[in-house]
């Protein structure tokens, strides 16, 4: 249990400060600043995570990023099956604490739907959205099965590579669709937004499911593929 509460506690971080940054600051990629601020919220957010529950569970913080452990052989059905309980509850606990933040501060979020993912970025469509988030997500969880392979020889940079990684996602994916690439960082805002009485992100949620669940599948199947039995 320990390491499904460790998920719990840091897919709860990321949301609060990834999304939250967002919600302050705005995502405009005209503006710039917060643009870059957000993609590195979410990117530090893992940098801290990997290198405070890494040795606890992996740091996964992310149902792709344990479906590609899983594909690996990493990892359990019986564990996958946790973490993807407890990323998707810590995704909600952090978005219900946003929704507790800026209603006692009185605060605006910038986003209008607590950090939620959408497609105004591709001008609503839908194929260049989940082309996006499976391309996005591909790169993000193939780093991460290189990274954490056991022939990788990054010593201590491995949660810095990882998170910098994120980042470098985000700033190309923020202004397409609010870069999801986990599908628990997109299940939480999107709910509390519907609760607060915005349901426009709810209708979108399938595919910030789908597309990042089918890109860390394929980066997977591509990293067994290249890397062999040394995959697992």
């Amino acid at each position: 249990m320990k390491k499904y509460f460790a998920e719990f506690i840091g897919t709860a971080v990321l949301v609060t400060f990834g999304c939250g940054t967002a919600m302050l600051v705005g995502c405009d990629p005209k503006a710039g600043t917060g643009y870059l601020l957000t993609a590195l919220a979410f990117g530090l957010s893992i940098v801290a995570e990997a290198y405070c529950i890494g040795n606890i569970s992996g740091c996964h913080v992310n149902p792709a990023v344990s479906l590609g452990v899983l594909l690996s052989g990493r990892m359990s059905g019986r564990d996958f099956i946790g973490y993807l309980v407890a990323q998707v509850l810590g995704a909600i606990c952090g978005s219900v604490l946003l929704s507790a933040i800026f209603s006692l501060g009185s605060v605006t979020d910038q986003t209008g739907a607590y950090g939620s993912n959408g497609l105004a970025g591709v001008n609503g469509s839908i194929g260049a959205g989940f082309l996006v988030e499976t391309v996005l997500t591909f790169v993000f969880v193939l780093t991460i099965l290189g990274v954490t392979s056991k022939k990788a020889n990054h010593g201590s940079f491995g949660g810095l590579i990882i998170g910098l990684t994120l980042t470098f996602v985000h700033i190309l994916g923020i202004g397409l669709t609010g870069t999801s690439v986990n599908p628990a960082r997109s299940i939480g805002p999107a709910l509390i937004a519907a609760v607060n009485g915005n349901p426009k992100p709810i209708g979108l949620i399938w595919l910030f499911i789908a597309a990042p669940l089918l890109g860390g599948a394929i980066a997977a199947l591509c990293y067994r593929g290249l890397a062999g039995q040394d995959a697992a």
